[in-house]
């Protein structure tokens, strides 16, 4: 039993994926890291299914109100890179969900958060994980690094 357990987690290391419990995600690619990165949080691939992800790329032209546009080779690789890593999908709902703040999970783990919070000047939305993860850019959103700004 704990050599089947010790290889299950081993083997979540080894493929960059969400450790268990601790909202710690590795999967890294340098293009995804430096293009998504420029305007926000690179957002872990785990956050959204391969369906979620392949609409948000599909619609870079219309990002959020921005034109996030990538050149064809770019656009390929940070596609394939936030497939190959994407979370499961949960559901059967026919339309993905393109927002990581309005999935449930992200909702069920923001839940005791108050609104003001999310509206105050220094954090200003949800979307904005850098305001109270202080580990968010290098892939950490545990609680232990949360600091609420006030």
């Amino acid at each position: 039993m704990k050599r089947t357990v010790s290889l299950a987690l081993f083997s979540m290391l080894l493929a960059g994926s969400a450790m268990a419990g601790s909202h710690s995600y590795t999967a890294s690619n340098p293009k995804w890291k430096s293009e998504c990165g420029s305007c926000h949080v690179a957002y872990p691939p785990q956050l959204l299914p391969a369906s979620s992800w392949r609409a948000v790329m599909s619609g870079l032209d219309k990002h959020f109100g921005s034109d996030a546009s990538l050149d064809p080779q770019t656009l390929a690789e940070v596609s394939a890179f936030l497939e190959k890593n994407a979370g499961r999908e949960r559901g059967n709902s026919a339309k993905p969900v393109l927002r990581i703040t309005k999935t449930n999970w992200f909702l069920r783990e923001h839940d005791e958060v108050a609104r003001a919070v999310w509206t105050s000047p220094r954090v200003k939305s949800p979307s904005n994980c850098t305001a109270c993860h202080r580990g968010a850019d290098s892939g950490d959103f545990s609680e232990r690094g949360v600091r609420i700004p006030k």
